[in-house]
């Protein structure tokens, strides 16, 4: 099916030790079609300054890429069944715990999402069916431990 590319870049500051742990967490992603983010530790694990609160932080990214993948397997579910989607917004919320060996990892990602339907909206079974579908064939759902819940 192909590959999928992602270069990550981070440059220590000629004023930082390194090794007291004060160096800025700032890093940029770069992909392959020219789209660069800038990037950062979450100021969850990581204290300001060291860390850019206004950047992405990889478990932000994580919960981005579930919902986003989701998202893009509901549209194609739905075209397929006969189902307009006018609009889909999801407000997703991943969750943090600790893992067996006390080790955090986000441990749930809950998405929330709220479709708008062209025509006749499908009803509350079908469109269960529709994010059952959807998750089932989610490459990201498919490639991660995370427990995933629908909530609609």
């Amino acid at each position: 099916m192909g590959s999928h590319i992602a270069t990550i870049t981070w440059q220590r500051q000629p004023t930082e030790a390194f090794t007291d742990s004060r160096y800025s967490r700032a890093h940029l992603w770069q992909f392959d079609g020219g789209v660069e983010v800038a990037a950062s530790a979450s100021p969850h694990n990581v204290p300001l300054p060291y860390s850019v609160e206004a950047n992405v932080d990889p478990e932000e990214a994580f919960v981005a890429a579930i919902s986003s993948c989701h998202l893009l397997t509901f549209l194609w579910v739905a075209a397929k069944r006969g189902v307009i989607i006018d609009s889909y917004r999801d407000e997703a919320v991943g969750v943090m715990t600790p893992g067996p060996g006390g080790h955090l990892w986000v441990s749930r990602v809950t998405l929330n999402p709220k479709v708008t339907y062209g025509g006749q909206a499908p009803d509350r079974a079908m469109e269960e069916a529709l994010h059952h579908a959807a998750h089932e064939q989610c490459f990201i759902a498919n490639s991660v431990k995370t427990e995933i819940v629908t909530r609609l």
